[in-house]
């Protein structure tokens, strides 16, 4: 049974920092991508960012690129996701996930390709 647990999350004013973390148990956790996804209220959960098995690979959404760092410890089964800069706009519940088997780079970016999720952090960023 995979579980994914995130932490990290709570109320910090605009331009400030939060590091969100996600603890994974249940199986393998170095063969999979992981990726990192969030939902405002009476909005669609988007894509934030991903990471490669290895932590070779990231990927993230526009919005994000050059504030949010996403890695990963293989050792401590826990993928990482450093948000800077924070804006009001970045308000929403953040939520790990992880696929049930290896997906193409193509895919990652959907929430569909991820069958496993965690319980969600809230982030909310005042203005």
């Amino acid at each position: 049974q995979v579980q994914l647990v995130e932490s990290g999350g709570g109320l910090v004013q605009a331009g400030g920092s939060l590091r969100l973390s996600c603890a994974a148990s249940g199986r393998t956790f170095s063969s999979y991508v992981m990726g990192w996804f969030r939902q405002a209220p009476g909005k669609e959960r988007e894509f934030v960012a991903a990471i490669s098995w290895s932590g070779g690979s990231t990927y993230y959404t526009d919005s994000v690129k050059g504030r949010f760092t996403i890695s990963r410890d293989n050792a401590k089964n826990t993928v990482y996701l450093q948000m800077n800069g924070l804006k009001p706009e970045d308000t929403a519940v953040y939520y790990c996930a992880e696929p049930a088997a290896p997906i193409d780079y193509e895919v990652l970016n959907l929430w569909v390709s991820y069958n496993y999720w965690g319980q969600g952090t809230q982030v909310t960023v005042s203005s």
